[in-house]
């Protein structure tokens, strides 16, 4: 469990022109490699209109190609055409930042405990050694609706917790419709990923700020890592890119799409497809000139639920890739500390 907490928000320590400590600063390994001068790359946009237009029609062909091809290379995409106007996603973004502009009193409000995750804060010290990332979070579970920590939820802004609920929900109808679009591109029925989710989610939301950094060659907002979810729905921030991709070795930069929502493929979804579906190892740069807002959705199964590769999508030409797996989250968590990659720790090896 965690010890301490850092003894000032990161917030504090940009605003008030400190020097970073130490515990920021990126150790020298592979997945923290080329902190600077990372080229952007043009992650695939998915428009959903056409997938949900006549399957046998040309258009909803070549989108469902788009996809697949997004799904198996990279396992992130943008998605427009999700219903959400742009003044919506105005207002979901507003809610950060009026979170984040309160005083520090006003946030502490709703600080989490040293051994939690749930409410503000940075990050938890968990290990000797542990390298911290430049970001505030506030961090929150909206469902299982009975397992809400309503002591976390900001009653400042007045109408932050109806927004933040109503947000909630769309993205739990297009994280459904998504699921559904995903099991017909393999031939399932459309139902097949939800079913074997089960009806017992957990919808978990966390709003990030990325102060200014006065040394982004040398700390990251966010280590790297791969989600631990089924799907990660991210609202970027519409001015400031940060977000990062690791593909074939190389750090790629993703570009932000104002109107779009980025939909990033977690662990859990890539067993479920038996590795057909990508879970992309990211982190998030550091920003000397500006800062940045994002707000994250996890969409995963209940910590009891047992994840496994689809039955349909075993065969011959691609046996069975993972083993079994309960509560991914905690293996994920423990991996993540330890410098491993926690897909790897679940696969299934060839002499197996």
């Amino acid at each position: 469990m965690a010890k301490v907490r850092p003894p000032k928000g990161i917030q504090e320590i940009s605003a008030d022109g400190e020097e970073p400590p130490p515990e920021f600063f990126v150790k020298d390994t592979i997945l923290a490699g080329n902190l600077s001068s990372v080229p952007l790359i043009e992650i695939p946009v998915i428009d959903l209109n056409l997938l949900l237009f006549d399957p046998t029609s040309e258009a909803y062909k070549d989108e469902v190609n788009k996809l697949l091809s997004a799904l198996s290379s990279w396992g992130v995409f943008q998605i427009i055409g999700h219903g959400m106007s742009s003044s919506y996603l105005d207002e979901i973004r507003n809610l950060s930042k009026s979170f984040f502009s309160l005083s520090t009193e006003e946030k502490q409000k709703y600080g989490r405990a040293s051994d939690g995750f749930e409410g503000y804060g940075s990050d938890p010290i968990f290990v000797e050694g542990q390298v911290l990332d430049w970001c505030d979070r506030l961090f929150l579970l909206a469902y299982p609706e009975d397992q809400r920590n309503l002591k976390f939820w900001p009653q400042n802004p007045a109408n932050f917790r109806d927004i933040f609920e109503e947000y909630c929900k769309k993205v739990i109808i297009l994280t459904g419709t998504l699921l559904n679009i995903f099991a017909r591109s393999q031939n399932l029925e459309e139902d097949t990923f939800s079913k074997e989710i089960g009806e017992k989610t957990l919808v978990q939301a966390r709003f990030n700020l990325y102060p200014k950094c006065p040394k982004p060659d040398k700390i990251l907002g966010v280590k790297a890592h791969a989600d631990a979810s089924i799907i990660t729905t991210l609202l970027q921030d519409k001015e400031v890119e940060g977000l990062q991709v690791l593909k074939d070795g190389k750090w790629y930069g993703v570009p932000t799409l104002a109107d779009a929502l980025l939909i990033n493929i977690g662990d859990q979804l890539e067993i479920m497809s038996n590795g057909i579906f990508k879970s992309p190892i990211h982190r998030v740069a550091a920003n000397s000139e500006r800062e940045r807002k994002t707000l994250a959705v996890f969409y995963s199964p209940d910590y009891e639920k047992e994840i496994e590769p689809l039955e349909g999508l075993i065969n011959s030409e691609r046996p069975r890739m993972f083993r079994k797996v309960k509560n991914y989250p905690a293996i994920s968590f423990k991996c993540f500390h330890n410098g491993q990659v926690a897909i790897d720790t679940v696969k299934i090896s060839a002499s197996q």
